[in-house]
């Protein structure tokens, strides 16, 4: 007997990427923070990115996508893997751009200190901003309460006072993360002209502008000159976490101005978190490698370890906080990576 009055079956295109792709994604930055993990404090920045990489790698290949690294560890001939250009995962998939970075932070690991980060971002193929003109992008970041009202071109004292007011205070309640570096000097005396606090952070560009939008964090805006494949990660973040990221590209001598021109970039041109990533089909997942206001760090035990993940997409909206613990002797049984020492990759 047929009922007339069920509607028809839902003839539903699968969209592209899955949204099961986000908890297989975490996987691969929980074996890069776990990996890493094990180099905390130890004075080797490389040998903690090393292990982060080959870690990733491994695991990026059983993921089911068709991606290409557009931000990865660099160019072929000086990175052997995660390189740009190389297809990852195992190639069933939604075809998709894919940026890495194994270790945000990779001084703050090797000195123990906190906001290090496993990161990895996945959007439609094409969506990402190509960085490759100008390494590094003025940025401004900010949560949702202020996103409408601020802009990269206004002084910094202007952004302080309209932030302050989107949330319902003064500037004395704001507070601005800021890159330590000789190069913001000015911006540094104006913040604190205007009243704002500074945190200062040493390294980790992603993190920094994560902890602008996220509530909780303690931190309210973030200004200053930074890498701008940090940037585009960080875009991937914010469109699934709300907010607002823009940044100008901001070459750093004359040969780097001169290439960004040549390929078409207009250097005045404000990019938002759109121009940035686009599509509505973003995924950004990080595991956190020491501890911070984003995520808790790896924590090792005789034979657990134990890890912190955020896992957002865009189309969804939905932020999940992971926590895992792993059995290391269960690893030991089926992964090729090693995590049991700073040896092993």
């Amino acid at each position: 007997m047929t009922d007339h009055h069920l509607p028809p079956p839902l003839d539903v295109a699968p969209q592209a990427p899955d949204r099961n792709l986000a908890l297989e994604l975490v996987r691969v930055t929980e074996a890069g923070a776990m990996a890493s993990g094990r180099w905390v404090g130890r004075g080797d920045k490389n040998g903690a990115d090393g292990a982060a990489v080959r870690a990733m790698r491994t695991l990026i290949s059983t993921v089911s996508m068709n991606g290409v690294v557009v931000i990865g560890e660099g160019e072929k001939d000086h990175a052997p893997m995660l390189y740009n250009g190389e297809r990852v995962g195992d190639g069933t998939g939604p075809e998709c751009d894919v940026a890495v970075d194994p270790v945000d932070g990779t001084t703050l690991t090797a000195k123990g200190m906190g906001n290090a980060v496993s990161v990895l971002a996945v959007a439609e193929r094409g969506a990402m901003f190509d960085p490759s003109a100008v390494f590094y992008m003025n940025k401004l970041a900010t949560g949702p309460e202020a996103a409408e009202f601020v802009d990269i071109d206004a002084p910094p004292e202007v952004n302080v006072r309209r932030v302050a007011k989107a949330k319902g205070g003064s500037p004395a309640d704001v507070t601005v993360v800021i890159l330590d570096r000789p190069r913001h000097g000015d911006l540094v005396r104006r913040v604190r002209e205007s009243g704002a606090r500074i945190k200062f952070i040493q390294d980790g560009d992603v993190a920094g502008a994560i902890m602008s939008v996220r509530e909780g964090t303690g931190v309210d805006l973030l200004l200053g000159v930074g890498g701008t494949p940090e940037g585009i990660i960080a875009a991937c973040a914010i469109k699934c976490l709300g907010g607002t990221i823009q940044g100008k590209l901001w070459p750093r001598d004359e040969e780097e101005r001169r290439a960004a021109l040549d390929a078409g970039h207009d250097l005045d041109r404000v990019l938002h978190t759109d121009d940035l990533v686009h599509g509505e089909n973003a995924f950004f997942v990080a595991t956190g490698v020491t501890d911070g206001e984003l995520l808790r760090g790896v924590r090792y035990r005789a034979e657990t370890a134990t890890t912190q993940s955020l896992v957002v997409r865009s189309r969804s909206g939905t932020i999940r906080q992971i926590d895992s613990t792993h059995r290391l002797s269960k690893l030991r049984a089926y992964s090729a990576v090693d995590f049991d020492s700073p040896a092993g990759g």
